[in-house]
């Protein structure tokens, strides 16, 4: 089985992880990884969304597995676009990790210690956004890199503090650089952050049922329902015209047989917030969850912008 995956210590720690998962379930299993840089990693002076998006990150790891040179493919969850290429398919999830956004700084212990003016380091369109809800008097700069080099800028005194996923400095063993975890309330978490997941051909059933050891169905079923809301949120986005790409957040609750779906969408430029609450039964495909989505109040209703907050 050869795993194709990105070069970062990070994503070879993820896809050594699922090769050892593959050897545990499959004990004649071969595993081996096929490591590659992709465009998300070559270009690092500029925000993705100006050269691509996300999905910049696993583009050619798609298309290894379609040219024959890898069989699955290892990806953090938050770095996969909601609709992927014809012809492939999301085999299995793992269960998720800590799914918090982590402050990083030497000199302050929380994020609302900071002074004002202080610089404070992220790529991320969403945590930009939220950052310049929460402090608007911070100076947020553009951080691009794998965790190494982040932690790197900080270190030598470039930012006063660094945003970066909870899960990813676990796995790499440097949860004793997180200074704060944020509070997923007040600072929603990326949608499938904290997931690992594993792609293939849809028409590999080799490779599907290899995988399927792997799949954790609870952490599917809310990667899912967030997905959906992320989907849901891009056709918002292109039926206002004028309007810029806002970054998409998205709580959850699931009880009693019911799930809740609370859509969060953070406008970067006018710094407003908006939400659309959808709640349907667990189990629902994802159209009929979009299709109760499109019966509440959403971004835009009423001429002008909600603010309608979940209980």
């Amino acid at each position: 089985m050869r795993i194709a995956t990105r070069r970062s210590r990070l994503a070879l720690w993820q896809a050594g992880h699922v090769a050892e998962l593959l050897r545990q379930a499959h004990p004649d299993m071969t595993v081996e990884l096929v490591a590659m840089t992709t465009q998300g990693d070559r270009v690092r002076d500029r925000p993705l969304a100006d050269v691509g998006g996300k999905g910049l990150f696993v583009k050619e790891l798609e298309l290894a597995i379609a040219e024959g040179r890898a069989d699955i493919a290892v990806h953090s969850m938050k770095d996969v676009p909601s609709e992927l290429p014809p012809g492939m398919t999301i085999a299995a999830v793992l269960p998720r990790a800590e799914p918090r956004d982590a402050f990083v700084s030497r000199k302050y212990q929380r994020l609302a210690e900071l002074p004002a003016r202080a610089r404070i380091g992220t790529s991320s369109p969403r945590r930009q956004a939220q950052l310049r809800q929460l402090r608007s008097d911070l100076a947020v700069e553009l951080l691009r890199g794998n965790v190494d080099t982040r932690l790197a800028r900080l270190d030598e005194g470039a930012m006063d503090g660094i945003l970066l996923a909870c899960a990813g400095l676990e796995r790499l063993g440097l949860a004793g650089r997180i200074t704060e975890m944020l509070d997923a309330e007040s600072f929603v978490p990326a949608v499938g952050q904290g997931v690992i997941g594993v792609e293939c051909a849809a028409a590999d059933a080799e490779g599907r049922a290899a995988a399927a050891a792997l799949h954790d169905p609870a952490t599917a079923l809310r990667l899912a329902a967030e997905r959906v809301i992320e989907i849901d949120a891009d056709a918002i986005e292109l039926s206002l015209p004028g309007r810029e790409r806002s970054p998409v957040l998205v709580r959850q609750h699931v009880a009693h047989g019911e799930r809740e779906l609370v859509q969060i969408v953070l406008d970067a430029k006018q710094l407003q917030r908006v939400a659309a609450v959808a709640v349907g039964e667990v189990g629902l495909q994802p159209s009929q969850s979009r299709d109760l989505a499109g019966d509440v109040p959403r971004v835009g209703d009423h001429g002008g912008q909600r603010d309608h907050q979940p209980e």
